[in-house]
């Protein structure tokens, strides 16, 4: 016979590096789900009427030492009592042959906060960015995997229990004009006065959720539609200059680390950010770096010829034991805090007018100066526009592999030969 899980060694339970569960005897089907960030939740597991095995979140673990039960709903914070009298509910409701997550489901997508959820869960998961989305939209996920929590201030929070049909154009306007004015709710604002891109991120965000959820018949109408978003910035032409290509050099080499050697790599590579800075050891074979689909803005997966120079840098990099990312600090996630590396870029190089993201643009701008094709500077920046864009580019699938390997050899030596 199992031994009875007690409140005890609910608090003792720790985590470990990967999601383990406990099966708590006092209830069928009950089992207590610990994450490796250290929450702790309620689970239920069953089978449907028709036979498909089911796992059903009852809510976190309450860890605050109460006890009773307080006729505690799905999604509340529960003791062990009350999630026992919760499961014995559900399995009481499927004794009847309801099918409880069928139920769930619709019950959960009545108020903005489920349904932001689900819009997380079902779809913007499978997006690149989606940490940032469910920020916005007021979830936190743990970087270690684990169930998500609700923002403080966020918009979850706020409009917990608001129903989803009831967020109007008026609701919408109210709080893109917020994000704009004073920072995203639960999230503040990282730098003073008003901010277009905050805005525009909030409107743009919103609209997905709503086109998604109007698409799925769970609202009749989009509110974002005909709703003011504050328009896009002008297009950037910003390239950095060889005096500042030089400078740029020797302040990665005073940050050092692995930031330097990741700043150089974005100048030969051409690459975008995220893209060098999630970089994963498996993805890397000899003197080609492969990224995958689900890496890259326009879903293709891309192959990258790593010249000479890059391999050197990336030798210089300090190897993390049991780290999948090349670029860490932490052995578990890959580098961030790009905001304080600009800045320490900055104070070295004595220019401020730049960004990460133009370090691609100057390397196809290099790359052009040197008289590589157009065609080849897109497919060495795996470039989804101009050329690769139209009808020719739609049937000429033609990887230009040497070519690209030429070219990327090419500015690299013109680099190299720059900061010499």
């Amino acid at each position: 016979m199992a031994k009875q899980l007690t409140p005890a060694a609910v608090l003792r339970l720790r985590p470990r590096s990967y999601q383990y569960e406990v099966r708590d005897p006092g209830a069928a089907g009950l089992y207590l789900c610990i994450y490796p960030a250290g929450v702790k939740s309620w689970v239920l597991r069953f089978r449907r009427p028709d036979g498909r095995t089911a796992k059903l979140t009852l809510g976190r673990a309450d860890l605050s030492g109460r006890h009773g039960v307080n006729q505690p709903t799905i999604g509340d914070p529960l003791t062990m009592a009350e999630a026992r009298w919760l499961a014995a509910d559900v399995n009481r409701q499927r004794a009847r042959g309801r099918d409880v997550v069928v139920e769930q489901h619709r019950a959960r997508t009545d108020t903005f906060a489920a349904a932001a959820l689900l819009f997380v869960e079902e779809h913007a998961r499978k997006t690149r960015r989606w940490r940032e989305t469910a920020r916005i939209l007021g979830f936190a996920y743990p970087v270690n995997g684990g169930e998500p929590t609700t923002v403080t201030g966020g918009l979850a929070s706020r409009w917990a229990k608001k129903p989803i049909t009831e967020v109007d154009a008026a609701a919408i306007y109210s709080v893109v004009d917020e994000s704009r004015r004073r920072g995203v709710p639960g999230m503040g604002a990282r730098n003073g006065g008003v901010s277009d891109s905050r805005g525009r991120l909030m409107s743009r965000t919103l609209s997905k959720m709503f086109g998604w959820l109007t698409a799925h018949r769970r609202v009749d109408a989009n509110p974002c539609s005909g709703v003011y978003c504050p328009p896009a910035p002008k297009a950037r032409d910003r390239v950095l200059t060889e005096a500042e290509i030089k400078k740029l050099w020797r302040a990665c080499d005073e940050v050092g680390d692995v930031f330097g050697p990741m700043v150089k790599i974005l100048l030969l590579t051409g690459c975008r950010l995220r893209e060098v800075s999630d970089m994963q050891r498996s993805e890397l074979n000899g003197a080609a770096w492969t990224i995958p689909g689900s890496r890259t803005k326009n879903k293709r997966a891309h192959v990258v010829p790593l010249s000479p120079p890059v391999t050197r840098i990336m030798e210089s990099v300090p190897v993390i034991e049991d780290c999948r990312f090349v670029f860490s600090t932490n052995g578990r996630t890959p580098v961030s805090g790009f905001s304080k590396l600009k800045r320490r870029l900055d104070h070295a190089m004595g220019v401020s007018n730049w960004r990460l993201h133009d370090l691609r643009r100057t390397a196809a701008t290099g790359m052009a100066a040197l008289k590589v094709p157009p065609h080849v500077v897109e497919a060495a920046l795996n470039h989804a526009s101009g050329f690769r864009a139209s009808v020719a580019g739609t049937y000429n699938v033609h990887e230009y592999a040497d070519e690209k390997k030429n070219a990327l050899r090419r500015w690299a030596k013109h680099v190299e030969e720059i900061v010499r």
